[in-house]
């Protein structure tokens, strides 16, 4: 029995839906990207659409920008994710539309968008609220816990048979984006959802064991760097980290060995916000944002560029480090009055 009426959530939801059902029906040949440095919600959604896809006779192809965590290798269909930094000099594959899946704006997709020729059909799968529905057709649902809940009211809404495989890549976007079931945007819904997963035979506690309790060496090389630079403003209300690419580079350490090192700062008794500076290039930094609730870091994240939800959201600074957290303190502080 799958759960749920996407129509509960009214007639905007389900103009989009069947905006995105008649996207897909109306293309056979497809590029499925998510965003840069995948988490658990992006590569799940890929996968899910890839699976969607395969059942509706469609032709399509799965990119992202690097290569994919290894830590996702149990996902089915993990390998055929392309890596778009190995492509080398094969010839561009050929596709008539784009589906982009948890991507908050347009520019996270990457490099891969050097492929996408002008004007090219691009259906927008999200659940970020800063998402600005650069799609041709947007299907953006901020109120979903995840990409992959989203995906589950398509799916619905399709009317396509549940597998295992495709039911465990739902399940994992679900199972990641919030925490392991602990955040506050596991609803009822989620875990209704959840629940029909398991059922289908989604295998919860060896997901859970892979991707949220596993640790790598990479991980805990990189983990006792940040931790080594550890620091607090004067009240404790906010805590931050670093990683330099020196540190990355040390340590072994790739994207996935970065996720949930900025949990650390965030989850010290009395800290509001947690933040984690990691170096991308010469004066730059991607800085990630966990608050505790009384500030919207999605607001601060957008002051420079980025976005993503009131409790987790993420952006890209230029400077040298020292300015890099001063910049973003700054927002902080005001956001905390």
């Amino acid at each position: 029995m799958i759960l749920g009426n996407p129509s509960d959530y009214g007639p905007e939801v389900v103009r989009q839906l069947e905006e995105a059902k008649a996207f897909i029906l109306n293309q056979d040949r497809f590029l499925v990207v998510s965003h840069v440095n995948p988490d658990g919600d992006a590569i799940g959604s890929t996968l899910a659409v890839g699976h969607m896809l395969e059942q509706l006779g469609k032709s399509y192809i799965m990119m992202n920008e690097g290569a994919v965590p290894a830590k996702f290798s149990l996902l089915p269909g993990y390998a055929d994710i392309r890596d778009y930094s190995a492509w080398g000099s094969q010839d561009k594959p050929e596709f008539q539309a784009v589906i982009a899946v948890d991507c908050a704006d347009y520019e996270r997709i990457g490099r891969v968008r050097e492929w996408f020729p002008d004007a090219v059909p691009l259906l927008n799968i999200d659940h970020h609220p800063t998402n600005d529905a650069y799609g041709t057709a947007n299907l953006i649902h901020p109120e979903a816990a995840a990409t992959a809940q989203v995906l589950y009211d398509l799916t619905v809404t399709m009317a396509l048979p549940w597998t295992k495989p495709f039911s465990t890549c739902i399940y994992t976007g679900l199972l990641t984006d919030t925490g392991g079931f602990r955040y506050s945007n596991t609803t009822p819904k989620v875990m209704q959802i959840a629940s029909e997963m398991l059922r289908q035979g989604v295998n919860g506690n060896e997901l859970a064991d892979q991707l949220l309790e596993k640790l790598t060496f990479s991980h805990i090389s990189i983990l006792r760097k940040a931790l080594s630079n550890l620091n607090f403003t004067s009240d404790k209300k906010i805590a931050w980290m670093s990683v330099s690419l020196d540190d990355i580079r040390e340590a072994g350490a790739d994207g996935g060995d970065m996720d949930g090192l900025v949990n650390y700062p965030r989850n010290v008794e009395g800290v509001e916000v947690g933040l984690l500076f990691k170096q991308s290039g010469n004066l730059l930094y991607k800085v990630s944002l966990r608050s505790a609730g009384l500030a919207d870091v999605s607001a601060i994240a957008q002051r420079f560029g980025g976005g993503g939800h009131i409790r987790a959201a993420g952006c890209t600074v230029q400077g040298t480090l020292q300015e890099a957290v001063q910049q973003v303190l700054t927002e902080v502080e005001r956001a905390l009055g």
